[in-house]
């Protein structure tokens, strides 16, 4: 289960007027941190990301699983069975065998899946499978939804990041 700070971080996101899937980013972040400071693996980068997403899901967020055909059928699934338990529609059995099995074996994955370059790959990956238009939009409601002071701060960020470059 995520803990109070990671859920705040989401409920500020929320209450600014974030997306959902900003909201879960916070968890998603969560799940990398965990993965650099060894407390478990992961087998990709996809599934950290995965995993962030369902705790996200299972803590209310409200991110709707995907649409059918676009993820395996079981993924979406359990995506499905994340969603209703965080929207309350349904309790969760409690299977400590299966949880402690899971996380035995998330042990032994690989650590590196979390590092810069993974993490770089995935998000151009990612971004390679949007159009220009989606990506267009996706930068202009971020730009709305940082404030003054955000903006500010990012082109202040983005200045120096040229200057170095340069």
């Amino acid at each position: 289960m995520p803990d109070k700070k990671t859920i705040e971080k989401a409920r500020n996101d929320k209450r600014e007027g974030k997306s959902a899937s900003t909201q879960a980013g916070e968890f998603v972040r969560k799940e990398i941190e965990e993965i650099r400071r060894g407390e478990h693996g992961a087998r990709s980068t996809k599934q950290a990301i995965a995993i962030g997403l369902s705790e996200a899901r299972r803590a209310g967020v409200d991110l709707p699983p995907p649409k059918k055909g676009k993820v395996k059928e079981s993924t979406r699934k359990s995506a499905e069975y994340a969603y209703a338990v965080g929207q309350g529609e349904r309790k969760p059995k409690r299977r400590p065998k299966v949880s402690k099995a899971v996380s035995d074996v998330l042990e032994h994955e690989p650590k590196n899946t979390a590092s810069h370059d993974a993490l770089s790959k995935q998000a151009k990956r990612a971004a390679s499978r949007r159009t220009p238009e989606e990506r267009s939009a996706a930068a202009r409601k971020a730009a709305q939804t940082k404030g003054t002071a955000g903006r500010k701060a990012a082109a202040r960020k983005a200045a120096d990041t040229r200057a170095h470059r340069g």
